[in-house]
């Protein structure tokens, strides 16, 4: 098994637990409160190393009390974190999440703080770890510089480029040709695509517009209706097992760390992809995002796929 470096944000998440969504101008008293590791890079690094998965972080984090919150979850799920590095006069990245209580859905809000110091430099000095890595896992809550930096430096060492474009903004024709898997969400997919999404066939051809630009494979996740794998010869459907969702933060995060995890094994991605869709649904059974990423255990107590 090859190693996976993951290039990405570590944030301290502040979550909430509400009856319902706040409406502009109202103040709602919340259920709950929890504060915790976060961050799509730190939730996918720690989603891949609990599945067995050998994993470089690589990111930036602040000299404050909350970078120790970071740092600690990754050690303790063992991440390699030789190249976090703490800058003086930066904050830790923070994020504030709302979850409503009667459908586990969620409103997030980001501070990038140090996120947004990663640099190219930073990701070319670490080399090393990509020459050890079978895949990339890589978000675009970093600069689109380091981004591409990143992908580059993967193709350079022969490595698979996983790329989760959330938070979603616009992606160059230069930026997709260096993904070979694209992970989308429905959102996301709707918006690079400029296409309506409303069920499996509209996600099969959105994605199949987005194959056209990255030449890879492009994965539309669909929450509790799994995911559609588009490829160069047509597209195939992957259901997710049936659970009722307590908290849907931290879903795509333990779907990609899974699918790099199974890629790294030398998986193909058909099977892969079964691995992931169970991933994503277990981490909904759980609140918050790196406390909800789950273990191989988690994966099997799981109803089989439906």
């Amino acid at each position: 098994m090859r190693d996976i470096a993951v290039v990405g944000s570590l944030n301290v998440d502040v979550s909430l637990r509400v009856p319902r969504f706040v409406a502009p101008g109202e103040t709602l008293r919340a259920s709950g409160l929890e504060i915790g590791p976060g961050g799509k890079g730190l939730n996918q690094a720690i989603a891949a190393a609990r599945l067995g998965g050998r994993v470089h972080m690589i990111g930036r984090v602040g000299v404050d009390p909350f970078a120790e919150i970071a740092l600690s979850a990754l050690r303790e799920a063992g991440v390699e974190t030789a190249y976090v590095e703490a800058l003086v006069g930066e904050r830790t990245g923070l994020a504030t999440i709302t979850v409503d209580e009667s459908t586990g859905q969620n409103q997030i809000a980001v501070a990038g703080g140090a996120n947004k110091r990663v640099t190219v430099e930073h990701v070319r000095d670490a080399v090393s770890a990509f020459r050890a890595a079978g895949v990339l896992l890589i978000q675009l809550e970093l600069p689109p510089e380091t981004v591409d930096a990143a992908l580059e430096l993967a193709r350079a060492n022969h490595v698979r480029t996983v790329l989760d474009p959330a938070p979603m903004r616009e992606l160059s024709d230069e930026t997709l040709a260096r993904v070979d898997v694209l992970t989308p969400n429905e959102g996301e997919a709707a918006a690079l695509s400029r296409m309506k999404i409303d069920g499996i066939e509209s996600a099969a051809a959105a994605g199949a517009a987005l194959q056209e630009r990255t030449r890879g494979d492009v994965i539309v996740t669909l929450g509790a209706a799994g995911c559609v794998w588009v490829h160069a010869t047509g597209f195939e459907h992957v259901p997710a097992p049936r659970v009722r969702a307590l908290d849907t933060t931290g879903a795509g995060d333990a779907f990609n760390g899974a699918l790099a995890v199974a890629l790294a094994r030398g998986e193909p991605i058909s099977r892969a992809l079964r691995q992931a869709v169970r991933a994503g649904s277990a981490a909904t059974l759980r609140r918050g995002a790196a406390a909800a990423m789950p273990t191989p255990a988690d994966l099997l107590a799981l109803p089989e796929l439906g």
